[in-house]
């Protein structure tokens, strides 16, 4: 089996995704749209940026999307963006995050399902 592959597809999909999540980003301060669906869609946007390279069945990539998701959302209840003296990145900031939120789990757990039913 070819593990590397390129799926036009997934990548295309992946830059319509990241384009979505930067204006979402740049331009929203709802309490709904910017957090949540913002975080369900960063699940996806990192499923389909590795199903855009990788040949490895869809269930798999999805299930380690949402365990490193949801490890990243863990660290955070260990101050991981202080530990790394990143606290002034804001870049790194946001893709870190610095406040743990069990709502964030449940966005990723969302993102997840979806990407399952991605064909």
């Amino acid at each position: 089996m070819k593990y590397i592959t390129f799926s036009l597809k997934y990548f295309l999909l992946f830059v319509f995704i990241f384009i979505i999540e930067v204006l979402i980003a740049k331009f929203l301060t709802d309490q709904f749209i910017r957090p949540f669906v913002g975080d369900v869609l960063v699940v996806i946007l990192i499923y389909c940026f590795f199903k855009s390279f990788l040949n490895f069945p869809s269930k798999n990539i999805a299930f380690g999307v949402l365990i490193f998701a949801c490890c990243v959302e863990f660290l955070q209840l260990f101050h991981l963006v202080k530990l790394l003296h990143l606290e002034h990145n804001k870049i790194m900031r946001i893709a870190i995050g610095s406040v743990f939120n069990f709502k964030d789990i449940i966005a990723y757990c969302i993102g997840y399902f979806i990407c399952l039913k991605m064909k």
